[in-house]
């Protein structure tokens, strides 16, 4: 191959280069096939190679691709925010149009603000969010995420926004049930919000099944439904960060509907166009819609590629594929069957600590000691040589690491597309399973595990 001089994730390091892909497998030029468990970052939801959605690119591309927000709307846009209005919970009727997840993310964060300064409270600026989180990784979005590894780089720059505890299930106190950490943890909200006043706080933002950071957390029964009681209380909206977690990835059309909430804003990204386009959103309820719309009538947040006809041309034909094929039951079904195989992996090798997930967003934790759970260093590598084993091995998973703190966790999260049959998990288990071991018995042979 010729020199190249595109900026790789890690400079130096040599990638294979892709071919072509169908349903869940991927191929590179050399021939080698891998099972996309991950679906790439947790995107690829409906599979590689959909001739309908390619269909629906050229049929918009022989049209228009291009149109600026500011000039005109289009068909495609508007059937767009249609459908996902009817998909969405409660008043979320409203959308803005983005690229990507940060984007939609800080364009939440804006909204919030600029809802209180229209309700003539512009003293609540201020976001809460949770440490071990992630909500992207421009500024804005960087600020509100609690990844330690992502922020330390450029801590200087950031807002102080990170605040309170996320749910670890796993790792919560010795004898206290699920129901009474989720509930503490939750309380940690009235407690950061009274610190910083009521008077200062706009928003808070939460995923519903924590990602990036942690590796498919799910919170306990109860937490969601009291951080939302916490919220209504103190007159601060309530973000969903759904960018991975929503259109049918854990089972239902959002994760927050395994809980019955409604947010205030809710974020999109990712499975919205299925990797097919960059595409993404940031959904509004009519209250706040209303509010702005009385006062100045101008959201002040854009991109230039927001709301193109072509992006929403794919991610319309998305969303009408994911209803057609019954993705979202299909996530649920498959996502139980999938989680029951982790577990069984986790019973059998004493590497794994705890295995985790909703719907089709699974985790897997990797501990030195499942007795004590004891993490390892982060300096140790553990989550990326798994990954590395299971490339080699013809297996893509996602990483998950610092979940304690920065400092140590190491964790993966398998997501394949919400289309695998049951024998294709098969498939993906014991690839899984042979590099997990092999990465298993070279700690043994090292003694660094117990």
């Amino acid at each position: 191959m010729e020199k190249s001089y595109v900026i790789k994730p890690e400079l130096g390091k040599s990638y294979p280069v892709i071919s072509h892909g169908k349903g869940i497998y991927l191929y590179d030029k050399e021939g080698n096939r891998y099972i996309d468990g991950s679906s790439g970052a947790v995107t690829a939801s409906i599979g590689h190679g959909v001739e309908e959605i390619a269909e629906a690119m050229y049929a918009q591309a022989k049209e228009v691709s291009f149109a600026y927000r500011s000039h005109f709307s289009s068909d495609a846009v508007e059937k767009l925010g249609a459908k996902l209005a009817a998909w969405a919970p409660g008043s979320l009727n409203w959308t803005f149009f983005v690229s990507s997840g940060s984007e939609a993310t800080e364009t939440a964060q804006k909204i919030a603000i600029q809802y209180w300064q229209e309700k003539g409270k512009p003293t609540k600026n201020r976001i809460i969010s949770r440490w071990m989180s992630y909500h992207g990784i421009t500024m804005g979005a960087l600020s509100m995420s609690g990844h330690v590894l992502r922020r330390k780089r450029f801590a200087p720059l950031l807002a102080d926004y990170p605040a309170i505890t996320g749910p670890y299930p796993y790792r919560r106190p010795e004898g206290m049930s699920l129901e009474e950490y989720g509930l503490v943890c939750a309380n940690e909200l009235e407690t950061a919000i009274l610190r910083v006043g009521p008077d200062q706080v706009a928003a808070f933002i939460a995923e519903p099944v924590i990602g990036a950071t942690a590796g498919a957390v799910v919170p306990p029964d109860g937490y969601f439904q009291r951080i939302r009681e916490i919220c209504d209380k103190y007159q601060v909206l309530f973000i969903a960060d759904e960018v991975m977690t929503g259109v049918g990835r854990t089972g239902k059309a959002f994760g927050v509907d395994h809980w019955g909430v409604v947010p205030d804003l809710m974020t999109l990204g990712k499975g919205m166009s299925a990797g097919y386009t960059p595409m993404a959103a940031t959904m509004v309820s009519d209250e706040i819609i209303e509010t702005i719309t009385k006062g100045s009538g101008l959201i002040m947040a854009g991109h230039t590629y927001s709301a193109n006809p072509q992006s929403a041309a794919i991610s319309l034909a998305v969303l009408d594929y994911v209803e057609k094929n019954q993705l979202v039951e299909k996530a649920a079904e498959q996502g139980a069957y999938l989680l029951s195989r982790l577990q069984e992996l986790a019973d059998e090798l004493p590497l794994i600590g705890d295995a985790r997930g909703l719907g089709m967003l699974c985790g897997l934790e990797f501990v030195k000691n499942k007795q004590t759970k004891e993490p390892f260093a982060l300096s140790q590598g553990v989550g990326s040589q798994v990954i590395a084993k299971a490339f080699e091995k013809g297996l893509l998973i996602y990483p998950a690491m610092g979940g304690i703190d920065g400092v140590a966790g190491d964790a993966v999260i398998i997501s394949p597309p919400l289309t695998i049959t049951k024998e294709q998990i098969d498939e993906l288990i014991g690839l899984l399973k042979e590099a997990i071991t092999a990465v298993q018995q070279e700690l043994q042979d090292k003694a660094l595990i117990g």
